[in-house]
């Protein structure tokens, strides 16, 4: 028989255990180092930072105690009330802006053009809404990534957050539904012959189209550039003429058809 076993097994019960647990104990620590020189001979694992944005102090606090308890999330910022400062955004590295609705599209929609304005980079999540296909047009216009309705789960909301986070677009199957057929019907609409192939767009015309794309009013494109809003009107009126579209959101459908757009 080993010493070791024959040593380990006439211990009294309080030091058997203490033994037992110092055991476990290094196997812990040996399991991290393994994990550790996976992650540094392999992709490093990347924490999510999460900026939660909610009016609802119960919702805000519980969304907040489900993520902190993730090993793959931070929760680096927390909004209740008032006008949202987007420069927190930046300043905590935020990765994904989890929104609730405000209750108005209008509301929502200014948050979420300000947030990709100031952080481009940044994921937003929005929940909180009703599937009216109306409304869910313009989040998407204005950059959303993920879209919950207002019944959504906190398992839900982590799941959505995690795909967001890993490049994913995120909404309720019936409107996922919908951008297919809205975008089937986009393409048998468009006859891309009666259309230049260059579109002749200026250097200035192709900079406003994304901001077009992202549901900018005139007046936001004009800040953009720092041009009077009688320009950015003077601009589209001609981008109009070029590609042969009847209004704003006809000019960005004619250049993703074209290739010039994602």
């Amino acid at each position: 028989m080993n010493t070791a076993v024959r040593r380990t097994a006439v211990l009294p019960g309080s030091a058997q255990r203490h033994e037992l647990e110092r055991g476990e104990r290094r196997g812990s620590l040996a399991a991290t180092e393994e994990q550790a020189r996976n992650r540094t001979n392999g992709e490093p694992q990347r924490r999510a930072r999460v900026y939660i944005a909610a009016e609802n102090r119960l919702l805000r606090e519980a969304l907040s105690r489900t993520l902190t308890r993730q090993e793959d999330i931070d929760v680096v910022g927390l909004h209740c009330t008032g006008p949202f400062r987007v420069e927190g955004l930046i300043e905590e590295k935020v990765d994904i802006l989890l929104l609730t609705s405000r209750g108005s599209l209008a509301e929502d929609i200014f948050v979420i053009r300000q947030a990709r304005l100031t952080a481009p980079t940044v994921r937003i999540l929005l929940v909180g809404m009703t599937e009216d296909e109306t409304d869910f047009f313009q989040y998407v216009r204005a950059g959303v990534r993920g879209y919950l309705p207002r019944d959504a789960s906190a398992e839900d909301v982590l799941e959505a957050m995690k795909a967001v986070h890993a490049g994913g677009a995120v909404c309720p199957g019936s409107l996922c539904a919908l951008l297919f057929r809205f975008f089937e019907r986009e393409a048998t609409s468009v006859h891309s012959a009666s259309i230049h192939p260059r579109l002749g767009l200026t250097r200035r015309e192709q900079q406003i189209v994304p901001l077009i794309a992202q549901g900018l009013t005139n007046k936001e494109i004009a800040n953009h550039f720092c041009l009077s809003e009688q320009t950015v009107k003077n601009h589209l009126y001609r981008m109009k003429r070029k590609v042969g579209a009847d209004d704003r959101f006809g000019i960005v459908h004619l250049c993703r058809t074209q290739g010039f757009l994602v």
